[in-house]
This record gives C-alpha cells, structure tokens and sequence, in this order.
C-alpha cells in the first residue's frame, strides 16, 4: 500500500488577487489572459498601481500543483508537496498553508536562506478570465536536491506543474523525479499549464514528458497549440503519441478523456462565472483523487467537472474546505 496518493513537484507563490477592468492590461501593456513572468521590481511597481487602483480582493497560498494538492486532499487523497520558499514571513504564510490543508512537503526540513518566497499578481477581468505576472523568487531555483524520494517512491502518482519549465535547474528536476517514479512503479502525470508555456517553452515540456507519461493534463487552446491541429478530435489523437490517458479541458463545454481505449464526453455545468483562475488545478485535483482512490475515468471526470464549475463560480482558487465532501455525495 502506498502512503501518497500524489506526489507533486510545483512554484510556490503566494497569490494576489484583484478585481480589474480590461482598460488596465491596455494601460500597463498587459498580455491578457496568459501567465507571464516578470522581475521582482516589475511586479512591484504593478502591485502598487494595482492596490492604488483596486485594492487587493484576497491573499492566499497559491501554485497550480499546489491548488490541485489542496483540492485533492480536502476530497480525502494523501498528498505529498516539493516546493522551494525563503525564510521570510511570505514563506512562514506558504508554509502555514499548507499544513493548515494536510499537505505534507519537504519545506520541513528544507528552507532557502537567500532571496524571497515567490508571488503571483492575479488579475481578474469582468468576463471572469484570470491573467497573471508572476515573480518566482527562490521558486525557480527547485532542483533535483529538493526531491524527496522516499515521498516520491511511495506513491501512486507523480504530478508535474508545466510552470516549472521556465526554470532550467526545475526542469531538470522535473525529469529526474519522471525517472525515479518510472524506476518504481509510480505513474506520471502533467500539466501543460498554460499556453504561454506551450508556446515559449516547448523543448523543455517535451524533456520533461520524454519518452511519454501516463496522464497528461491540457485545456483546448494548450491542446490545439502543442499538436498543430484544428479541431479537438485531431489533437485528441494527436496527444496518444505522448500520453496513454489524458483530460483535455473544454471550458463552458465540459470536457474530453482519454482512458487509455475509449473517448469520454463529460457534461458541463452551467453556471454564471465569476472568476476562471484555478479552474484547471481544481480539475485535475479532483481528477487525481478520483483516479487515484478507485474510481473510473468517468465519474472521475464528472467529480472533476462539478468540482471545476463550482471553483469558477465564486473569487480566488480554492474551495473552503467542507465544500468538497458536498461534491463528492452529489457524485458518488
């Protein structure tokens, strides 16, 4: 019996979140829509702006795998978390967070005594689109040293963070965990993250997934964009290249799987929205924790497609935490 459900390897960041209007990405010559990264005394002279302007709508702990661990262990999965954070009090917050939702990680024994925890600006437009500039602190120095193997060896899956390509050292360590969990029966999982990451960064996602992993995360427009194709059925078969089963997220229009033999449609939920950041990370939490406790592709997915239209009904990415066991008994 394994001790993890999932492992994980992610950036740490410390979210900020904001209400917007589309005239401030014209203004401050924002991409909107896309995660971009950016120097510490840029994100800070947008920060003040932000704050002059809007004022901040919510702080909390945040990182797409760290997002999908929470979702997955408040429905009941062991998660196991590798990250980097200095010792400042942004990196005490980060790891409060953390305990608070039952993650175990290595920041227990291992703190950065140079630089700052990282921290992501996210930006909410009134069509409820996130976009977000991200300054990764010590984050984007995660390396094969931060692994903890005996975590990653005792578990049934390995999640990697697509995010972490933007790091050549966290890239590294992201083909070096694949290559312990292949050594030892665990599987592997991916997510492309975002379409900036597919678009920029494509030789390093294509060393981290190398010879294939067995679960691969992606929404259309990252889907579409890494298979060249036009429709979602041509990159749907596509993507059997790199990955025996996969989840391709369809937005208002539920969603795709791939079990490995068959196609699986999964309904959406009609809901108003009110903010799409974490929509993904809470997809393939309650996916993994779905696939990863016994349950089969389908109600997985439709566990996870619930679970991701009740994330992007309400502000910030992360549900309180009774609400996740409501999911489960709608479901199960």
């Amino acid at each position: 019996m394994k001790k993890y459900h999932i492992y994980a390897l992610g950036n740490a960041l410390v979210d900020k979140e904001f209400e917007v209007e589309d005239d401030f990405f014209q203004h401050e010559s924002i991409q909107k829509g896309l995660m971009t990264l950016v120097d510490g005394e840029s994100q800070s002279t947008i920060l003040k702006r932000l704050m002059e302007r809007y004022g901040l709508k919510k702080r909390a702990g945040g990182g797409s795998a760290a997002n999908t661990l929470y979702a997955a262990s408040q429905f009941g999965a062991n998660t196991f978390y590798s990250c980097k954070v200095a010792n400042d009090d942004f990196g005490d917050f980060y790891l409060d967070e953390l305990g608070n939702h039952n993650i175990d990680t290595n920041l227990e024994s291992i703190r950065s005594d140079y630089g700052v925890t990282g921290k992501c600006l996210v930006m909410v437009s009134p069509d409820a689109e996130r976009t977000m500039l991200t300054y990764l602190g010590v984050s984007s120095d995660l390396t094969t040293e931060d692994i903890h193997q005996d975590a990653l060896k005792n578990s049934k899956y390995l999640y990697m963070e697509g995010y972490l390509v933007s790091s050549p050292v966290a890239c590294k360590a992201c083909v070096e965990a694949k290559n312990i969990a292949q050594a030892h029966g665990v599987l592997t999982a991916i997510t492309l993250s975002d379409p900036g990451m597919v678009q920029f960064f494509r030789g390093g996602l294509e060393e981290m997934i190398g010879d294939g992993v067995n679960l691969l995360f992606a929404n259309q427009v990252e889907a579409l964009s890494w298979t060249g194709e036009e429709t979602i059925e041509a990159a749907a078969a596509a993507l059997k290249s790199i990955a025996k089963t996969f989840v391709i997220t369809l937005g208002s229009k539920g969603a795709l799987l791939f079990d490995g033999d068959n196609y699986i449609k999964i309904a959406p939920h009609q809901i108003t929205a009110v903010d799409s950041n974490g929509a993904g990370d809470m997809f393939a939490g309650a996916f993994l924790y779905g696939i990863s406790t016994g349950l089969n592709f389908e109600t997985a997915g439709k566990l996870a497609s619930l679970s991701a239209a009740a994330i992007v009904s309400q502000f910030g990415p992360r549900l309180p935490a009774a609400q996740h066991q409501d999911l489960l008994k709608q479901i199960l």
